[in-house]
């Protein structure tokens, strides 16, 4: 009776509000937070008693029925609320009859243009991609938030979306099921299937019955495990490749091209496993716990947080947070002695691309883009003060989506926290032994990404001197392959008996979409030159430093080149500093410098063509947001960067984004085995005639403090 009440009670606001919730969907369950959405976005709740269990997950804030409904004001690039994406979701089905084969890949904010930014008020929107599953078809919909309505819904012809996460389960129970592969597991002597690791690669683009407009495919490799929680990478399934259809969730093919003994020796990580005799390395015991560190801010930290509007020290900007992208900077601001300077517009990584470098037969069709196939925004981690972020922390929750539209919570899935960076700046006067010393610190905003074997972490760290570095840290499982027992492997590196991990490479793709002083920005290219001996250099000890702008998309195309220095300025165009030079930001490569070994022609080469250069550069454009193309999945190539640029456009006093390529280079050491300790590439963007002088110049000494430590 009280449930009919309320549910009554609720449909009446509904009405009022012009509201379309499914009150059929509340019998059984007590409620308390449950979201109304009301039109521009705002939030009321009803205050009752229980929450159901799918709600729980969310951190709602209630309020009473005496609360205002007045509309709360949301900055236009907060990422979707868990209610703006079960609205969005909602609105979709509704309005285009949507059936259950209707799968939702992505539910995102889509984000307002840059105009739509400078105005007052801006139609909130979701952007979603949908595959549907009967019509082997996939759609784009975008959703206004404010009128409750679809704005526009249509098919995109011949692309595949990225593998979801429901796809991820139902792929390892198909192929699982399937006598062909049952065979070729009994073949090799694995008779307990339950034990079998299914990993789910995707399928590449190997021949064009691949091509995006057919079948819906993936080629998941196999492992093992001997026991539950055991190290299955430590035993691959060599020469087995199955093809599965996702759309119809049936295996194609399954491809056994010989059996190669599955190795034995174990290769664990995990405390109680890793000190049992046998295992690579092998280990007795646990070594004694070190001393503890403390890392304590008593004041807190020097940070303070609205929504995901952020200062720190001179710093401002927005956090972001895409399903596929992860962790976004929007608006990053310098504040600089009272006149607040832009320096980015919006910062990503566009695309990260692993291709392997061994031609056996289920090796050499790794070549996977994390992003593009997969998402990396989908796969975070939840993070775990001192754990994976240490100090005085701040967490950022993230919501993505099931399949079915509704939201997923990511707790923790950002971290900001500051840390101390050693000496910022020092000068002592041998004279008379007076001496200046400064602590830098950086404000670190992160998070981590498990794609499969490999776990991912992305850090930007903007620091007190006006730079700013983009560091990514690979850590987690090689992908590893089997080998007969006594052979060495040509194409990778033995890390136990009967065991090895291929050759490959990582190239990520990051995207910055400059504001440098202003929205008109130049590129120039820097290098280093020696003066030949001569008038200008009698001494033959001369070198210059040239600068050349890049005025055109193909221009713009480089490769790094450490023995000439070569960098990137991006300078401001209006405008030129005190001393006459340019107001501009410095990329500085890092990392391997390495570019792609694959052959001209191979799927490889065709699909991964921005890794090909360390620099791109481009106009902006709204839909120009990954090096690989929008949607990558069975792509065979030319696409992304490749692409954009071959239109060839004026790269001249405008709107400028800029697409550094950072590269790792792997060849295994048997050190990588079986955890890699973290691995390191970064990219830097450096003031360089932004400032009139050091910008730390006016940064307080730090306290001495007792007890022998120099500083507090």
């Amino acid at each position: 009776m009280w449930i009919s009440r309320f549910a009554a009670a609720l449909a009446l606001i509904s009405a009022v509000l012009h509201l379309r919730i499914g009150v059929a969907d509340l019998s059984g369950a007590i409620l308390t937070g449950m979201a109304v959405l009301v039109p521009r976005g705002s939030v009321v709740f009803i205050r009752t008693g229980k929450i159901p269990s799918e709600f729980r997950p969310y951190r709602l804030q209630e309020f009473s029925m005496t609360d205002t409904f007045a509309p709360v004001t949301t900055h236009p690039l907060e990422p979707l609320t868990p209610q703006e994406i079960s609205q969005a979701s909602a609105t979709v089905i509704r309005e285009q009859n949507l059936t259950s084969a209707a799968r939702f890949v992505y539910i995102e904010l889509d984000e307002p243009s840059k105009d739509e930014l400078k105005q007052p008020h801006t139609d909130r929107r979701a952007f979603i991609v949908l595959r549907d599953r009967d019509a082997h078809a996939t759609f784009e919909a975008v959703v206004s938030l404010t009128a409750d309505s679809v704005v526009s819904y249509h098919e995109i012809v011949d692309a595949q979306p990225p593998i979801t996460l429901e796809e991820f389960l139902q792929c390892e129970d198909v192929i699982k099921a399937d006598p062909r592969w049952q065979d070729a597991m009994i073949k090799r002597g694995v008779t307990d299937f339950s034990l079998a690791m299914v990993d789910k690669w995707a399928s590449g683009h190997t021949t064009e019955s691949d091509n995006p407009g057919g079948r819906r495919l993936a080629r998941p490799l196999t492992f093992v495990r001997s026991e539950a929680q055991e190290n299955g990478y430590a035993r691959p399934v060599e020469n087995l490749v199955v093809t599965v259809d996702m759309d119809t969730m049936e295996v194609v093919d399954v491809a056994d091209t010989g059996v190669i003994p599955i190795p034995q020796t174990p290769g664990n990580y995990l405390p109680g496993l890793y000190e049992r005799p046998g295992n690579v390395p092998e280990f007795a015991q646990q070594r004694a716990p070190m001393k503890t560190i403390d890392i304590t801010q008593p004041d807190g930290p020097s940070f303070t947080v609205d929504g995901h509007y952020v200062e720190w020290a001179n710093w401002r900007l927005r956090v972001g947070f895409t399903p596929r992208e992860g962790l976004v900077l929007h608006d990053v601001n310098y504040l600089d002695r009272g006149t607040l300077r832009p320096v980015v517009h919006r910062a990503s990584l566009s695309e990260m691309y692993v291709p392997y470098g061994d031609p056996g037969d289920s090796q050499w069709n790794k070549n996977v883009f994390d992003e593009g196939e997969y998402g990396l925004g989908v796969l975070a981690n939840s993070l775990q003060l001192g754990c994976d972020c240490l100090g005085e922390i701040h967490y950022f929750d993230a919501y993505v989506n099931d399949q079915d539209g509704q939201p997923i919570e990511l707790p923790n899935a950002i971290c900001m926290h500051e840390e101390d960076y050693s000496i910022g700046w020092k000068h002592t006067d041998f004279r008379d032994n007076l001496g200046q010393v400064r602590r830098n610190r950086r404000l670190v905003v992160s998070f981590f990404a498990t794609v499969g074997n490999y776990d991912y972490g992305f850090y930007w760290h903007l620091y007190l001197d006006g730079s700013i570095e983009f560091e990514i840290k690979l850590t987690g499982i090689i992908s590893t392959g089997a080998i007969e027992q006594g052979q060495i492997p040509e194409f990778g590196t033995l890390v136990a008996p009967g065991l090895y991990g291929p050759h490959h490479q990582h190239f990520f793709s990051v995207r910055l979409d400059m504001k440098v002083d202003g929205e008109r920005n130049n590129l120039y290219e820097l290098e280093a030159e020696a003066v030949p001996v001569g008038p200008e250099n009698p001494h033959g000890n001369a070198w210059r430093q040239t600068k050349r702008q890049l005025t055109t998309e193909s221009e713009a195309q480089r490769v790094a080149d450490p023995l000439k220095a070569r960098t990137w300025l991006i300078a401001n165009a209006d405008k030129k500093n005190k001393l006459g030079g340019h107001i501009g930001y410095k990329i500085e490569p890092s990392g391997a410098v390495a570019l792609p070994l694959a052959q001209p022609g191979s799927q490889q080469a065709r699909r991964g063509g921005f890794a090909t250069k360390h620099m791109w550069a481009t106009p902006y454009a709204e839909r120009e947001r990954y090096a690989a193309g929008e949607y990558v999945a069975q792509n065979p190539g030319h696409d992304g960067l490749v692409a954009y640029t071959a239109q060839d456009r004026s790269l001249e006093d405008t709107d400028l984004v800029i697409w550094p390529t950072i590269a790792a280079h792997h060849v295994v050491r048997p050190e990588d085995w079986p955890v890699m300790p973290v691995s390191h590439v970064s990219l830097h963007l450096k003031p360089t005639g932004f400032f009139d002088g050091n910008p730390m110049l006016d940064l307080a000494p730090e306290t001495p403090k007792s007890a022998g430590h120099c500083c507090s």
